[in-house]
């Protein structure tokens, strides 16, 4: 038995005056003890919802979960005992101190005041955040907020931990930062259910990766199970505008092996080929016959996002719908 399943998940809303959403369409999943499963997926896949499902926030309409042998449904305060969280906004008290917002925490899961001072003095020192401790939040960065939000979901350590989109508006270095404490957390023997919109991060954290779409699981596997499902090679081309698309999309069908499909708003097109060279010099001689301008051509091999590009036609990082609490929101 996996130390988390779900089946069958679903969650509808009915916002006001519009048609039923449905959020979870069916969607099931299992996570191994001691890894990292990625749920990737756009804005409005079902990422969030499925996380909220699982840490006993919302109900679903029907199906399943059960965390270690725990029943989501039927039990969630002993879930809730056993699970730490971290959303996609820190949760912190802007107005206490790092030091202090840890040791609020542990006394809201009764440790008793000598035991949550403790427990907060070792995560302060464990995210590098002891120079900071004793200042008030409200001053801290996006990184160091992220930091603490982290640290707060690992008061009681639990066996279980869901990142909902940990690291988003994050910079790069704090980004790589907050990696290293997730690495070394599932080295010590944490499962972690983590949502992401950034392929970067699934392929780098990730021991298995479910690629969520409308609401329920299209593909899964690890990251090279995932490339090798797509095959092949890669011809893309990156317009100098996008007046001219429809003919580029043309040119990429005669010699490709699949559909050509479009990321960053139309002006990149790839499409899978079976001979890279070949086909990259025979695509670029009729581009540049027909007069049409490009940033770039190459080729190169499959890549997480055209994983997602050609199961779902669209980026991963694409906005095109309403994210999940703007989903709950309406409801």
């Amino acid at each position: 038995m996996a130390f988390i399943e779900a089946h069958d998940l679903v969650k509808t809303y009915t916002p006001k005056g519009a048609p039923v959403v449905r959020a979870l369409d069916g969607l099931s999943l299992e996570v191994p003890q001691g890894t990292v499963t990625a749920l990737l997926g756009p804005n409005g896949a079902g990422k969030t919802t499925t996380v909220k499902v699982l840490t006993t926030l919302i109900r679903p309409d029907s199906g399943s979960a059960v965390i270690d042998g725990v029943d989501v449904l039927d039990d969630p305060d002993r879930v809730r005992r056993m699970i730490g969280a971290s959303g996609q906004y820190a949760a912190v008290d802007e107005n206490l101190t790092g030091f202090e917002n840890l040791e609020m925490v542990g006394r809201l899961y009764h440790l008793g005041a000598r035991q949550a001072k403790a427990r907060a003095r070792e995560l302060i020192e464990l995210f590098d955040l002891v120079e900071a401790q004793n200042r008030v939040v409200k001053g801290f960065s996006g990184g160091m907020r992220r930091r603490i939000d982290l640290a707060g979901a690992l008061v009681i350590n639990p066996p279980v931990l869901f990142l909902d989109e940990p690291t988003t508006g994050l910079d790069p270095r704090s980004r790589l930062a907050l990696w290293g404490i997730i690495e070394r957390l599932v080295g010590d023997g944490t499962t972690v259910l983590l949502t992401t919109q950034y392929l970067e991060e699934a392929d780098r954290l990730a021991d298995s990766i479910s690629v969520i779409d409308d609401g329920k699981v299209i593909a899964k596997g690890t990251a090279d199970e995932l490339k090798a499902s797509v095959g092949g090679q890669r011809v893309a081309l990156t317009l100098v505008d996008d007046e001219r698309a429809d003919a580029v999309r043309e040119i990429l069908h005669r010699h490709g092996t699949g559909e050509p499909v479009a990321s960053n708003e139309s002006k990149t097109w790839i499409v899978p080929v079976a001979d890279g060279p070949a086909a990259l010099s025979a695509i670029v001689g009729e581009v540049t016959a027909a007069g049409i301008p490009l940033h770039d051509a190459g080729m190169r091999r499959p890549t997480l996002d055209d994983v997602f590009l050609q199961l779902t036609g669209h980026a991963a990082e694409a906005d095109g719908s309403a994210d999940d609490s703007t989903k709950e929101a309406a409801a």
